[in-house]
């Protein structure tokens, strides 16, 4: 079964003023549906793993008897499919507060407000494009990470739970050079912490 596009849960502009419809559709239509055509031109050439999910693909990527090029290829845009499909489901238009999660924060991190300042601090200062993560690893620890490229949580064996693309597709149409601005936008649109 080949990789698909998942559909977004809720229209283009529905994040609109803080995403507006354009990004929202390019980055969908295009940046999207890229990490998920090379995922599987690439999946093509390994039919023993192709049916694998890409969670497992990412996180035993080393174990992967693949050639270095297509080890990347997977990396690349395993994890471009897997982080994008991710990103669209936390945010919305209203919030969905995980209760459970903000809870979780404030023992981790001291306060919602002390975390969000360190997830704001990572995202602004991440050189060049990537993402940065909030995830658990086996134990339920939950763990900051700032990631290059499509690289995913997963391939630390953890699993995340909240990222913020801050490639420049993500935001450049809207905010330009200002990612700052993007990112204290996008805490509006992030759905499970209040």
């Amino acid at each position: 079964m080949k990789h698909a596009l998942p559909p977004l849960p809720y229209a283009y502009n529905a994040l609109e003023p803080y995403i507006d419809a354009r990004t929202m559709e390019i980055h969908h239509t295009k940046h999207h549906q890229t990490y998920v055509d090379k995922l599987n031109a690439v999946l093509e050439k390994h039919p023993d793993i192709a049916e694998r999910p890409v969670e497992d693909l990412l996180q035993n990527l080393e174990q992967l008897n693949l050639p270095e090029p297509d080890k990347k290829a997977v990396r690349n845009h395993g994890g471009g499919h897997v982080n994008h499909s991710l990103f669209w489901k936390i945010m919305g238009s209203s919030k969905e507060v995980n209760q459970e999660l903000v809870h979780d924060v404030d023992h981790a991190y001291g306060s919602l407000v002390e975390f969000k300042k360190q997830f704001t601090d990572l995202a602004t200062t991440l050189f060049g494009s990537g993402w940065v993560w909030l995830a658990k690893d086996e134990a339920g620890k939950l763990h900051l990470h700032q990631l290059p490229n499509q690289d995913s949580p997963y391939l630390h064996g953890h699993t995340p739970i909240i990222g913020l693309d801050v490639w420049e597709h993500a935001y450049y149409l809207k905010y330009q050079n200002k990612r700052p601005d993007y990112i204290q936008a996008w805490w509006s649109v992030l759905k499970l912490l209040p």
